[in-house]
């Protein structure tokens, strides 16, 4: 499986190619950050977050994008940034047809270093090692991104599985009225 890892920011937005299946060796096929202007409007820079991610798609053709789920934050204008680039990159992938997960931070620590609440220093450490990289990616960003890439790779398995395990279960299951009349009815 090949997965963009993508780390939204409106200044940097981290982007991260890997490619593999859990369980096996996983390759880095490319990081970086696509960068805005601070001074430049905000929607000219989700202009050039959308080209730059665009970019990324045609030249690694991901099977899946894996953004990181933006969360609470006490400064409302970063956590805007932060979901409008986020949104970009969603648009970017539903645009081609591709899969979107997201992921909380949370959860790709926990899926990278072993701790939900590891520091940056140890993910990019993590992703180092997990990658066979000589030196932990600059900036952190981009060292995110492949954690993204990496988290989704692991865990898509798993919830592909339980996906198709609630399908089944609601293609069997009565439908909930007919099951809710029936407990009514037997009491």
């Amino acid at each position: 499986m090949r997965v963009l890892g993508v780390d939204p920011g409106l200044t940097r937005c981290g982007v991260g190619v890997v490619d593999g299946v859990a369980g096996r060796p996983l390759r880095m096929l490319g990081v970086g950050v696509v960068r805005t202007p601070a001074e430049a409007d905000v929607a000219d820079r989700l202009v050039l977050i959308e080209r730059g991610l665009e970019q990324w798609l045609d030249e690694y053709r991901p099977e899946c994008v894996a953004v990181e789920r933006v969360f609470s934050q006490h400064n409302v204008r970063t956590v805007m940034g932060t979901a409008q680039a986020s949104a970009v990159a969603m648009l970017c992938a539903a645009r081609r047809g591709l899969p979107v997960a997201l992921h909380t931070p949370s959860e790709v620590k926990a899926a990278v270093t072993g701790s939900g609440r590891a520091d940056k220093a140890q993910v990019g450490a993590m992703v180092t090692r997990l990658l066979r990289l000589d030196a932990p990616p600059k900036p952190a960003d981009a060292a995110d991104a492949l954690a993204l890439a990496i988290c989704h790779i692991w865990r898509a398995p798993a919830t592909n599985r339980l996906q198709q395990a609630v399908a089944a279960h609601r293609r069997t299951a009565p439908p909930r009225e007919a099951a809710v009349r029936t407990l009514k009815g037997s009491a």
